[in-house]
């Protein structure tokens, strides 16, 4: 077979309507591509729609909606609470208002230095390279800007995209999102890695795609070559329930693995969907039979359309209280709150710390045992011995926020405004007197280097 020929691996799913498509054919993503179904009269041939789901698909400024025949013959044509279905067929549901709902709940273009270039993090970037997708989630956290065929990253957002990061030496990990950026045409894959790839300060590269999933033809040899030429390169795909995971997932996570690529799985926890401990245990085994690590278990954004979707946080935890120790540690994802308004991500987790004291740390286990660990006493986290037995302050620089209120470089922290806010304009007590400042210094709060500011007493 050829490199540039379609892969013609067994069909192992495949919804009646398309029987008569030849194998070759229906494995050629560009076929599958362009036969996607997005119209009543186009996904009534394929599932049972009911009233809701027509009513939606018929109405005006819908999320786009696009189906590879693929990914469609995984749904249940006769059930409309199908987890497969439910993430891509919209329903009235959608189309319901609710409290707190934004259109950029991330912020990401607060945090957009360059068109489709999103620098939240200290060391790291987005990199948007398309609006387009294989097929449309309906809880997409970037609906604003993604499903619009008229409108998408231009070859001249690409170099702004690239210089900045050129330009900007602390940033030594990019990761190529969207859209999905292995909807783009093949070559200007190749172009932009071989670009990040020959700047000097970036260390790695990563795609997020859902493409493996809604289109694993896509992923073929020629595909897998092309990236074995920019390692280290990491690839994190997107499934959400056991059933994603046909054969056919199974073959393209395979070629990759082959291919040197780390899996990884990112995956959103949606209400009537994923959100039991038993569907999350068994997509984490699912997963790691075919080479995939669980990476993320993301908390619904609180993007238009996804209202229906969401859960309680109180059930993200409650779903990974089943998994941690109940499963092996490799198979536990993170779960994270992305933090609306552009906080980034924030792990969440049920507490294991029961108490702490000086040397001791009371901690239970998935099994509710109780236990103590023992710390040492004369450890001082603060400080080093060098090679003479001195003792000299541990400094890590560039920390600050909590770290830096834990290294005694300041007291508090204090939003923007905070002192005008509190400000009662009183006047000062008749007994102080002197340099203010420096006579109520808190002992050891201040910078690491400089002493305390020494007390004195006021002159009588």
């Amino acid at each position: 077979m050829s490199k540039a020929e379609p892969i013609t691996d067994t069909v192992y799913t495949r919804a009646p309507f398309w029987n008569d498509v030849p194998d070759a054919k229906w494995m050629d993503w560009r076929w599958q591509m362009s036969h996607r179904l997005n119209s009543v009269d186009e996904l009534a041939q394929v599932i049972n729609l009911t009233e809701s789901e027509r009513k939606a698909l018929s109405a005006n400024d819908l999320f786009r909606v696009d189906i590879t025949p693929y990914f469609a013959s995984l749904m249940d044509p006769d059930d409309p609470n199908c987890p497969v279905r439910k993430q891509i067929v919209p329903t009235e549901a959608e189309l319901v208002p609710f409290h707190s709902m934004m259109e950029d709940s991330l912020a990401e273009d607060k945090h957009s230095p360059v068109p489709g270039l999103v620098h939240r993090y200290p060391d790291r970037v987005l990199m948007l390279v398309t609006t387009q997708c294989a097929s449309y989630c309906r809880y997409c956290t970037r609906s604003r800007i993604v499903g619009d065929p008229t409108q998408t990253f231009s070859r001249t957002d690409f170099d702004a995209q690239i210089e900045y990061i050129e330009q900007t030496p602390q940033i030594r990990d990019v990761l190529l999102s969207g859209g999905d950026p292995l909807t783009i045409a093949p070559k200007t894959v190749d172009m932009i890695l071989a670009r990040l790839r020959a700047i000097p300060h970036l260390e790695i590269i990563r795609i997020g795609s859902r493409v493996p999933v809604f289109l694993p033809m896509r992923v073929n040899q020629q595909f897998t070559d092309m990236l074995e030429k920019y390692h280290p390169l990491w690839l994190n795909i997107h499934v959400n329930h056991p059933k994603e995971i046909a054969p056919e997932l199974a073959a393209a996570c395979e070629r990759l693995a082959k291919a040197g690529v780390p899996l990884g799985n990112q995956s959103v926890l949606l209400a009537g969907v994923n959100d039991s401990v038993r569907i999350q245990r068994k997509l984490a085994h699912e997963l790691v039979k075919i080479r995939v690590r669980p990476y993320y278990l993301y908390q619904c954004d609180l993007v238009e359309g996804a209202g229906h979707l969401r859960t309680s946080v109180s059930k993200g935890i409650e779903i990974m209280e089943g998994l941690r120790g109940h499963t092996s540690g490799y198979a536990v994802p993170t779960y994270v709150v992305d933090a609306p308004g552009g906080g980034g991500k924030i792990p969440v987790a049920p507490n294991y710390v029961i108490a702490q004291s000086p040397g001791k740390v009371v901690l239970r286990n998935f099994e509710g045992f109780i236990t103590t660990y023992s710390e040492p006493l004369d450890y001082d986290p603060h400080a080093i011995l060098d090679q003479e037995s001195r003792i000299e302050p541990r400094l890590e620089p560039g920390q600050e926020g909590i770290h830096g209120l834990l290294q005694g470089q300041r007291m508090a922290i204090e939003p923007a405004g905070f002192e005008d806010v509190h400000a009662r304009g009183g006047a000062e007590h008749r007994l102080r007197s002197g340099d203010v400042k420096q006579k109520w210094q808190p002992l050891g709060v201040g910078s690491i280097e400089s002493k305390p500011a020494q007390l004195t007493e006021p002159e009588e």
